[in-house]
């Protein structure tokens, strides 16, 4: 009978399987062409009865979209996986790679950066490799000054034997590119000066000959002491807390005056005292001051008309308060589970 002609089919068409494009086009061409097996079905059911073409009509219209639905659904799969294996690298390894992570002192430098960029400052860039107008001269350094000796700057020799130190050497502050910037450019000014700097110090948990600076410097007219605070206070609260207290202290530096080194209140013990803060509630975070009057003028601008202030932080030393990491050591040396510790930051 059609009938069971037409349930027996259907049960064919729902187990269809096709290896590759050249089975599926038989199986198409077995079941939906002119001369298929479904079209050889429509064409009997001229001869049907009237009263059975209501029944055997609907059997042969699931028949031929069970057919084509089939057929369809392999095509689609066979074009998925040709995409797939066009996409494989056959190249790669077949170990899993893992996946990197980013490096703390980045995160802690970026989100320094992200913060003072709310309210106007901008990031300035100058080389490594600077010469002694640039770091020391023109930021107020007298001539004698100790930060000038060869036990704390990296003086790099002209020619291989050359005993004498030159002037050129590596930065020891990022405080050379706000010199350039104030050189190059007209006030108003408001910086960020990131970067890595050097110092011939021994290595240690606490210390380290290479470390890495943000510096900022913003000059225009009637820029005051209270202009400084204020960013520093609002600095200190995104990166700590909004309960994070500051209090600064008076200090010398020869390139600010007056001068000043800012803590804040201790962001484990929240001030009341501990062995991180050495029971004080307090912890040292960086140094500032008013620009001093003899860098203005030394970098072509007129101390008469405008002032401005200057700030510097460790990177390291943010990154230790935020993340407890006690030896600097780690930092620099590519340790892969210590760099894991920060792959949800």
């Amino acid at each position: 009978m059609l009938k069971d002609r037409i349930n027996d089919l259907l049960g064919q068409v729902k187990d269809l399987q096709a290896a590759n494009a050249e089975e599926l086009e038989a199986l198409r061409i077995k079941y939906l062409s002119k001369k298929g097996e479904i079209t050889s079905l429509f064409n009997e059911f001229r001869d049907v009865p009237a009263e059975q073409k209501r029944e055997l009509g609907q059997l042969l219209n699931q028949l031929r979209q069970e057919a084509e639905g089939r057929i369809n659904e392999l095509r689609e799969s066979m074009a998925n996986a040709n995409a797939n294996a066009e996409k494989l690298d056959l190249t790669r390894t077949p170990d899993p790679i893992a996946l990197g992570t980013r490096h703390p002192l980045s995160l802690v430098r970026e989100e320094i950066e992200d913060i003072f960029s709310r309210i106007g400052f901008t990031i300035a860039q100058g080389p490594e490799v600077e010469d002694d107008k640039h770091v020391y001269g023109m930021l107020n350094f007298a001539p004698e000054h100790p930060a000038r000796d060869m036990q704390d700057t990296f003086f790099i020799e002209k020619e291989i034997g050359v005993q004498k130190p030159t002037d050129v050497l590596l930065r020891s502050h990022t405080s050379s590119v706000q010199t350039r910037v104030m050189t190059s450019q007209k006030p108003p000014i408001r910086v960020l000066c990131p970067g890595r700097v050097y110092r011939n110090e021994a290595i240690s948990a606490r210390a380290h000959c290479f470390f890495h600076q943000v510096e900022g410097l913003y000059i225009d007219k009637n820029v005051s002491f209270a202009d400084l605070r204020e960013a520093l206070l609002y600095f200190s609260k995104e990166m700590f807390g909004a309960d994070t207290k500051i209090r600064l202290r008076p200090s010398y530096f020869p390139f600010t005056e007056p001068s000043a080194e800012m803590d804040i209140s201790c962001n484990i013990c929240g001030g009341k005292g501990c062995s991180f803060c050495k029971g004080t509630g307090w912890v040292e975070i960086l140094g500032c001051g008013m620009v001093d009057p003899n860098v203005l003028e030394a970098c072509g601008i007129d101390s008469k008309v405008y002032s401005g202030y200057a700030f510097g932080m460790g990177v390291e030393r943010i990154t230790n308060l935020k993340y407890r990491v006690k030896d600097l050591r780690l930092f620099s040396e590519n340790d892969v589970r210590f760099l894991r510790q920060f792959e949800s930051c």
